[in-house]
């Protein structure tokens, strides 16, 4: 799988970074679905898989004319109706793993587990798609939640399996959030401007 974590010739690791945005939030097509390609789908809930098909079906509008769908707002301005529940359901998937990993590069744990990070994934579920998730979607969650990766699993899977320290490893997670965060606050403010449905359900 993917990762966000790499290596440089010389041994230092790199996090792959979402672009910056330009003055106008545009969200360029053609970086973000590079950009999000290397999100690990660590964990093994059924809606982060809906979330990669999701930018599979993006890439897929993306590819039939890329002058045409260069950003996100123009796929959505083009064919609202049709495309907006993809990238909407594409958002909430990168929402739930910003608040993971702000969370994680935040210190927040479980001080009687540390090395869980069941405390981390419940907080970015609560805040992110709970709300959009029945009866079924819920139990689901918490049985996949007892399957959470140790954070030392996490940070190995992040790392490409390569030692790296907590510390190095978060220090590079709070840069990559900076420009992650950014994005996805700019998705947000492109259906306020837009009035697009955000209380899709599943």
């Amino acid at each position: 799988l993917p990762q966000l974590l790499d290596y440089k010739n010389d041994g230092t690791f790199f996090f792959y970074q979402f672009g910056k945005l330009p003055a106008d939030n545009a969200v360029n097509t053609k970086l973000f679905l590079e950009s999000v390609a290397y999100l690990p789908p660590f964990f093994g809930d059924l809606y982060i898989w809906m979330v990669i098909f999701s930018f599979q079906k993006i890439r897929g509008v993306f590819d039939m004319d890329p002058a045409k769908y260069a950003t996100l707002q123009q796929i959505v301005e083009a064919e609202k109706e049709t495309h907006v529940k993809l990238i909407v359901l594409s958002h909430r998937g990168l929402c739930f793993f910003q608040i993971l990993l702000q969370s994680l590069a935040d210190g927040e744990k479980d001080e009687n587990n540390p090395n869980l990070i069941r405390v981390n994934i419940t907080k970015a579920y609560d805040q992110a798609l709970k709300k959009y998730h029945g009866w079924l979607m819920q139990k689901i969650f918490k049985a996949a939640l007892l399957a959470a990766p140790y954070k030392s699993d996490f940070i190995k899977a992040l790392s490409k399996g390569q030692e790296v320290t907590e510390e190095d490893c978060m220090a590079s997670v709070r840069q990559f959030l900076l420009n992650f965060t950014a994005t996805v606050h700019a998705i947000y403010e492109m259906y306020t401007t837009l009035n697009a449905e955000l209380d899709y359900s599943v």
